[in-house]
């Protein structure tokens, strides 16, 4: 598994985790959520675009891509609710980690929305 130990590394996995998610989704049959995962994927593309130069180069430390496992073949309301989670508990770890204040606002507020699709 890969280390998050960057601000690029945490990007592309919270975009690439958004894509997954919003494939997910469609699988599943819920347009309405997977429209809003492909809304977080995009802004935070634009965050990552916007940013990368705003970004100080200091190491990352205590997050691995492995600590954050998805089960994407349960489909069930139960497993749609362990994703959201996970989802949350990844925003929720790296967003403190971020040193440019957009960026980590665009983590928070993800962490928020898959908090709340998680308890709902």
């Amino acid at each position: 598994m890969t280390l998050l130990n960057q601000f690029g590394a945490i990007l592309t996995f919270a975009i690439d985790l958004e894509t997954r998610i919003r494939d997910y989704y469609q699988q599943a049959g819920d347009n309405e959520r997977a429209a809003a995962a492909d809304k977080r994927r995009a802004n935070l593309e634009r965050v990552r675009r916007e940013n990368v130069t705003e970004i100080k180069l200091e190491p990352i430390e205590g997050l691995d891509e492995a600590n954050y496992q998805f089960n994407w073949d349960d489909t069930s309301a139960a497993g749609q609710k362990a994703i959201e989670a996970t989802a949350a508990r990844f925003y929720n770890d790296v967003a403190p980690h971020i040193n440019v204040r957009e960026a980590q606002r665009a983590l928070e507020r993800a962490a928020r929305q898959h908090s709340e699709l998680a308890e709902s």
